[in-house]
This record gives structure tokens, sequence and C-alpha cells, in this order.
């Protein structure tokens, strides 16, 4: 559906003039070239809440990247001289002092959007992530932060529930895929139809192989419970240390077999109770593996060619500090985009992108207005 279409739609709910319609009519009105991608998964600051001028990153996008979602980091990384003495860390690496939440980013994000011109906020999908998902109130700061900010925020995340070595260092109560506090966050999400961007590790850090991935049943669960959100599982669940789960027979790479990894995501796929679930594919670290060899990447394109609505690429980024940096996590899985079809390649790096978050900002604009 076009932003046209969704803007006339929007019209008939919307009040003339009220910063909701404002925002829909610029999205409608803009006229694109023919942009390579959109990026779906981008953090315009770091973990000490520094980052890239908006107007330096719209310089980087150039007319390479149409839209790009627009968020910050929930978490602070504390600098503790006890630890680190005059080391000013700012990453979650750089100390052994704990991460808290910084729900300020909300905010931040917000004021930068709205500095922009009409035609370049349309290049944007801002996300809230100031929240702490093991918090009850949690679910009452989005929708505050929606009505203090109006016409802004399309979705929620990327925030994380598992994460290797993060969780562990965020002080306070560990979020969990089963914590009351996160359903209440994902029925906000359903009632006023924001998009969701949510990490979890699949497995443990370090490999296990022939088990179970620990939280790939209970995610599956959640994501049942709430079939009205519109999820987008980051990275797929891999990450610096999370590789994908193997079973014995994985470990002959001569075997022309798919990987259980992949086994797994073909049946979740194949699951219609989570069709609203859709798969990141950001972060070097998951294209690491997604191009490793030859016969991952004609398993991993035979998948998404089978089911082109249900993935998503974005690079997952923070504050880029120019356009190598920016765009090497494109070009890493270049092996891929040469192995799907043309229909594929395009719902993937465009046409998803499109679709969900035009629905959703449309659905949030008619929320914010009813809630007003």
């Amino acid at each position: 559906m076009s932003r046209i279409l969704l803007a006339l739609i929007a019209t008939l709910f919307v009040v003339p003039g009220s910063p909701a319609l404002l925002s829909i009519e610029a999205h409608a009105q803009t006229s694109e070239p023919e942009y390579t991608f959109h990026d779906s998964h981008f953090h315009l600051t770091n973990y000490v809440q520094e980052g890239t001028d908006i107007q330096d990153y719209l310089a980087i996008m150039g007319e390479t990247v149409g839209r790009s979602t627009l968020f910050g980091i929930p978490l602070q990384q504390t600098w503790s001289y006890a630890n680190t003495g005059d080391f000013a860390p700012t990453y979650y690496l750089h100390s052994d002092a704990p991460l808290y939440y910084y729900s300020f980013t909300d905010a931040y994000i917000a004021q930068v959007y709205n500095s922009l011109a009409a035609a370049d906020q349309a290049r944007f999908d801002p996300m809230i992530t100031g929240f702490n998902p093991a918090d009850m109130y949690a679910a009452d700061h989005i929708r505050r932060v929606l009505l203090t900010f109006p016409g802004v925020f399309s979705g929620i995340g990327e925030f994380s529930i598992h994460k290797e070595f993060v969780s562990s260092k965020v002080a306070g109560t560990p979020a969990s895929l089963t914590n009351p506090a996160l359903e209440r966050i994902l029925e906000v999400a359903g009632e006023s139809g924001l998009a969701v961007i949510l990490h979890c590790d699949i497995d443990i850090p370090f490999q296990r192989v022939g088990e179970e991935p620990a939280y790939s049943r209970h995610l599956g669960e959640l994501a049942r419970r709430h079939p009205d959100v519109t999820l987008i599982w980051a990275h797929i669940g891999l990450g610096r240390v999370i590789y994908p789960p193997r079973m014995e027979r994985d470990r002959d790479l001569k075997a022309e077999r798919t990987p259980y990894y992949l086994v797994l995501l073909e049946n979740a796929l194949r699951d219609s109770s989570i069709d609203h679930v859709h798969f990141d594919l950001s972060w070097d670290e998951l294209a690491k593996f997604v191009v490793a060899k030859p016969e991952g990447i004609r398993e991993m394109a035979r998948i998404i060619n089978q089911h082109p609505d249900r993935f998503l690429f974005g690079t997952d980024v923070v504050a880029p500090r120019d356009e190598d940096h920016y765009f090497g996590i494109y070009r890493m899985y270049q092996p891929l985009w040469d192995a799907l079809t043309s229909e594929a390649r395009h719902l993937v790096l465009k046409g998803n992108y499109e679709r969900i978050f035009d629905a959703a900002a449309t659905k949030v604009r008619l929320w914010e207005a009813a809630n007003d």
C-alpha cells in the first residue's frame, strides 16, 4: 500500500492540521529516487549517549538509503573511577561497571527528529527505547512518550531481553521472556500499532551441540500470546558468542543437509501461529555466519526466496563515522543479495520496511489522536 493511500485513509480519522496528520502527509508527499535500501536497524547514539549529528547521517545516507529507523541505545555505561580511573568507557565491554537504563534517549531522539524539515522527517521512523523491560511501569513510559511527542514515533526498540554480556551488567532485576512487564509492553504495542524490534539471543553464550536453544521456545510462546504485534527479531537471535545452534550431524561440514539452525528458522517461517514475526538481517556478527560458506549462502537464500515477506535488512551500525563505516555491513551481505531473486531482494531491502513502518505510523497516529 502506498504512503499516499495510507495518508488518505488516515485523513478519515485524524483531525486536520494535527501533528499526527502533518507527519503522515510529509511521508506521503516525498518524491524518492531509486534508493538501494532502507535501514530497519540503526542506532544514532552509543552507550554513553553520544553519536552522529543527524545532518551528517543524512549526508551519509545520500541517495543510497531511502529511509531509516532512528533510535538510541536504552542503556548507559557507568563511568566508575574505581573501575577504569581516568579512562572513560564508551562501550559495554570497556568496563566492569554496570549499565543502567537511560530514559532521556527518547526525548533526545524526538528532539532530533523534530529539528528536521518535513521532507527529511519523511525519511525516518523513530523508535522508543528508553524503558526497562523488567519494570511494570515500562508500558506507561511508552504511552507517555507517544502523547508527549505526537507524530514522532513508529515503533519500540531495539530493546533487549537476553543479550550476551549485556544482561548480566544491567543494574536491577534482569529482564526475561516470562516477565509480566514484557507482556504489558507488547500489549501497548498491539493497542497502539507500534512495530517492535526485540533483541533476544536464541541461546546462552557459546555453543552447546545437540541441545535445544535456551530461549527459542519461550520466545515462540511470547509471540503467540501477542498475535496483533508486528514483531521483528533482531539478528535472528545470533551474536558475538551466540552461535547458530547445531546438532551432531552438523559437525560433518561436507554433508549436504540444511544446518539445524536453518531448520529451526524454516520451522518458524512455516508456523502460521507466528506469521506476524519478522526476521532482522543486521549486524556484522550475523553476516559472518550467513556468508561464511557457499552452502550457507545458498541455503539462506533459498529460505528467503521462499518467504521474502518475512525478512528485513538493517545495518545495526552505531553512530557511524563515515560512509565506509556505515555501508560496510551492506557490502558484507553482497553474496546473499546476489543469490536472491529480484523480488525477494526488493522486499528484504525496501518493500517489507515500507509495508511495516508505513502501517505502524498510520496506526500510531490514529491512536495518538484518539487518546489526546
